[in-house]
């Protein structure tokens, strides 16, 4: 079986990563089935046995691969194995660690003198959706499987979206008090209809039923230049 298993086409690793990403996130995590997965392939459900060990094992592979361009190496020849205890966890507490840390959002909160408060904000709302952007199959899985993966998901809400905003409220409270943007209410309350904005157009319009035909740079732009105009304009 290793032998069989390393001679395994790559091309069709991607049909399956792609084919079990469609359904855990139809589906999620506890409903998902092996079966399933091989169905949605077009397979025998042995087959996919030659590329993973379980369904843990799919799943695991399918959150390190999500929103790739191009399939990484993972560091293990064919069928990954069965993730160890914690493993999972700890990949996705990486992954948003090291993405989802807004160095210009951060870079402005440490400016003691501001000159051109509408392009600085500009700059933090582009750098948040093109993050949510990038990341929006991981976001959307840890969103669908949260009841069954509640640990994962607490990662995405504690330290990404809570992280993020947390940092746009101390944002919005800084520069309304230096009279340079214009908040119409609760700081926190105006941060998460910022927040909710930028994460539906970037993330959960794409996953949309019945989605809005509209190209991406349009969607930014037009996102960017809603918040701007509430925040700056009279």
């Amino acid at each position: 079986m290793p032998e069989m298993a390393s001679r395994t086409p790559i091309g069709r690793f991607a049909q399956l990563i792609q084919a079990a990403t469609q359904v855990f996130l139809k589906q999620g995590y506890r409903r998902t089935q092996m079966s399933d997965v091989a169905e949605a392939m077009g397979v025998a459900k042995g087959t996919l046995y030659l590329y993973v060990e379980s369904k843990e094992a799919l799943f695991d592979a399918v959150l390190r691969l999500a929103d790739q361009p191009t399939l990484q190496d993972l560091g293990h020849r064919l069928p990954l194995p069965t993730p160890a205890t914690g493993d999972t966890l700890r990949e996705v507490e990486k992954r948003v660690s090291e993405e989802a840390s807004l160095p210009t959002l951060i870079a402005a909160l440490g400016r003691k003198r501001v000159s051109g408060v509408q392009k600085e904000t500009e700059e933090i709302l582009r750098e948040l959706y093109a993050v949510l952007s990038r990341h929006r199959t991981a976001i959307q899985l840890l969103d669908r499987c949260s009841e069954d993966h509640p640990d994962l998901a607490a990662v995405w809400y504690r330290t990404g979206r809570e992280g993020a905003l947390g940092l746009l409220t101390d944002y919005l409270k800084d520069r309304a008090r230096r009279g340079l943007l214009r908040i119409p209410g609760d700081a926190a309350v105006s941060a998460r209809i910022v927040l909710e904005t930028v994460t539906f157009w970037a993330v959960h319009h794409h996953f949309d039923p019945s989605p809005q035909s509209v190209e991406e740079g349009v969607a930014t732009d037009t996102v960017v230049g809603f918040i701007l105009a509430a925040l700056t304009e009279e």
